[in-house]
């Protein structure tokens, strides 16, 4: 398959590049754990039916220290109880965060005062951008 354009050579699509790497590396050096980052990545690369991202997210995640049984309990996290309540906050926030366009009512008020619940500022400007950036 050929890429249909390649941004790299494009000057506005490599500026855009630019500062997406750049928001992603705010991210990634964010007080927001890294192997929550990536449980985020991967449930939302779930949902997005994205095979690549999946099997990058799910690496990923391995690396940062998550076991097995964790990552292959992702997409079943509400039914699971491996998972803290902090990480069922941010998964539930993934999941309508990506599902915008599907429910048309947003981040629920009960998901957002979880959010708030077990994360400062800092982790939720960072989980909040990371939804977005993945969905990007």
């Amino acid at each position: 398959m050929e890429p249909r354009i390649n941004l790299m050579t494009n000057p506005v699509g490599a500026r855009i590049s630019k500062r997406f790497y750049a928001v992603g590396l705010a991210i990634q050096e964010s007080p927001l754990p890294k192997s929550l980052q990536e449980l985020v990545e991967l449930r939302a690369s779930q949902i997005n039916g994205c095979g690549w991202c999946v099997d990058v997210h799910t690496k990923e995640a391995a690396a940062a220290g998550e076991s097995a049984v964790r990552i292959n309990l992702v997409a079943a996290w509400r039914e699971s109880t491996v998972f803290t309540e902090a990480e069922r906050a941010a998964l539930a926030l993934t999941e309508e965060g990506t599902r915008l366009a599907d429910a048309h009512q947003g981040v629920s008020e009960e998901t957002w005062e979880q959010v708030r619940k077990h994360f400062d500022e800092d982790e939720i400007a960072a989980l909040v951008s990371l939804v977005a950036m993945i969905n990007a």
